[in-house]
């Protein structure tokens, strides 16, 4: 029996999502093989094909796109095996968008190659997938050198791990003796023991003259079982260890050639002022790293280093991983969404649930804006104080995710608009923080009808 809804409310029929832009494409992307979906044909036949990864067939794909009169391609991004496809597709003029996988994981239907191709096309014509970023070509190979860089430098430290585990399995406390293996002290003592010297009494007379301990309290440390198989495994670490510092090195020295390319014509030649923080400037110039951070000041327009807790390592990661255009964050807020260091507070039914992490793949600049804000903790700044308060407040972990975030903001502001960066000292933040409280106080005071008075001091 058939009921009309008189006097009930109208029920509108469901209309289909309006396409946007017909000639795009979707690419499903594996090790082995390329599923590239096309605009739909006037006969309604899908139109599927399949490429190779091969170089020749990456060209016939976008030989292909042409073709078909294609202007956008959505592909995933799947691992690294997008990045060939993408850099052949942008050389040859193409809107290319990389999507997140997990915005198709629950698409409807059975998950197949030739089913996630159709599903990419159809959202991309929809206007429904949202790429991610990247960078403009010329930081994208700054990018890659420093991220190689970075392994680098996680080698490093292995090797010199396993230097210390070769000395401790012959009882050789190189560790007690002096603060850091890798110091000069440290290396010197190893370098003499892989050359075969085993007096403790000379390894300990190859001390720094800025050792704290003395030769005799060195020495006590430095009696071992010298057993073959050991000093075996220190040569290795060692030999591998000069290895990667010399391609340490190489890497710095090819990243610093590029940022010199990048820099602007009427910036090449401009002086840079010296880091007006004493300690810091004392500290880049004994690791070397003042004609870095020149190059950085060139290449960026402003000093990033002169934020606390930024050194001539973070700024290089920040200038590498994003660049200097900031055009593609409308806003600090957009910046410091994409880094994740924005509180999640997720609602449901209009109470907040519990929390997970707030992501699972944070970004380098992010995980570097941790460690600086980390090394803000003790500082006489007002990041310092600030951190000290939230610290106080709530947490340390709290603390750093906020302090990362302050840093983020002021690099945006940096280079977004030229900002210089000043900082008012711990005792001014105190002061003006003081100042906000007192005045909050007032006026909550003032609503319940009494004054507040200061407490007289004795």
């Amino acid at each position: 029996m058939h009921r009309n809804n008189k006097g009930g409310k109208r029920k509108n029929a469901v209309q289909s999502i309006p396409v946007v832009n017909p000639k795009v494409a979707g690419v499903d992307i594996s090790s082995t093989e390329l599923w590239v979906c096309g605009p739909a044909r006037a006969d309604r036949e899908v139109n599927v094909r399949v490429f190779s990864v091969t170089t020749p067939q990456l060209h016939a794909l976008a030989d292909w796109l042409q073709e078909q009169q294609v202007e956008s391609v959505a592909m995933e991004s799947t691992s690294v095996y997008w990045i060939p496809l993408y850099e052949v597709l942008e050389a040859k003029g193409f809107e290319v968008l990389l999507v997140n996988a997990r915005q198709l994981r629950h698409v409807p239907g059975r998950k197949t190659d030739m089913q996630d191709c159709q599903w990419l096309q159809l959202l991309h014509s929809c206007g429904l997938l949202r790429g991610s970023f990247r960078p403009q070509e010329s930081i994208c190979c700054l990018r890659a050198l420093n991220r190689q860089l970075a392994n680098l430098v996680a080698e490093r430290s292995k090797a010199v791990q396993w230097m210390q585990k070769a000395l401790d399995q012959m009882n050789v406390l190189v560790h007690r003796a002096v603060s850091d293996l890798s110091g000069v002290t440290g290396m010197a003592i190893v370098r003499a023991i892989v050359e075969g010297e085993r007096d403790p009494r000379k390894l300990a007379e190859l001390r720094d003259k800025r050792c704290r301990k003395s030769v005799d309290q060195i020495a006590e440390y430095l009696t071992g079982t010298w057993r073959e198989e050991h000093v075996f495994n220190l040569r290795s670490a060692l030999v591998l260890y000069d290895h990667l510092n010399q391609q340490i090195v190489t890497y710095e020295e090819k990243i610093q050639d590029e940022i010199r390319a990048l820099q602007p014509p009427e910036r090449r030649d401009q002086p840079v002022d010296a880091p007006t923080n004493p300690v810091k400037h004392k500290s880049m110039k004994r690791l070397g790293e003042l004609e870095m951070r020149a190059d950085l000041c060139r290449f960026a327009g402003v000093d990033l280093t002169a934020i606390d807790g930024i050194s001539v390592g973070t700024a290089r990661v920040i200038l590498t991983e994003v660049g200097i255009d900031m055009c593609a964050f409308p806003s600090q807020k957009d910046f410091v969404s994409w880094l994740r260091l924005s509180p999640r507070t997720p609602i449901s039914g209009g109470k907040p649930v519990n929390k997970r992490n707030n992501g699972f793949g944070a970004t380098r600049v992010a995980a570097t804006l941790r460690m600086a804000a980390l090394t803000l903790r003790r500082s006489n700044t007002a990041l310092g104080a600030s951190y000290r308060r939230i610290a106080r407040r709530k947490s340390g972990k709290v603390a750093v995710f906020a302090t990362a975030r302050r840093l983020a903001e002021i690099v945006y502001r940096m280079l977004r608009f030229g900002h210089d960066y000043v900082d008012i000292g711990a005792q001014a933040y105190e002061d003006r923080f003081r100042h906000r409280k007192l005045t909050v106080l007032s006026a909550s005071a003032d609503q319940l009808g009494y004054i507040l008075v200061a407490k007289p001091v004795s």
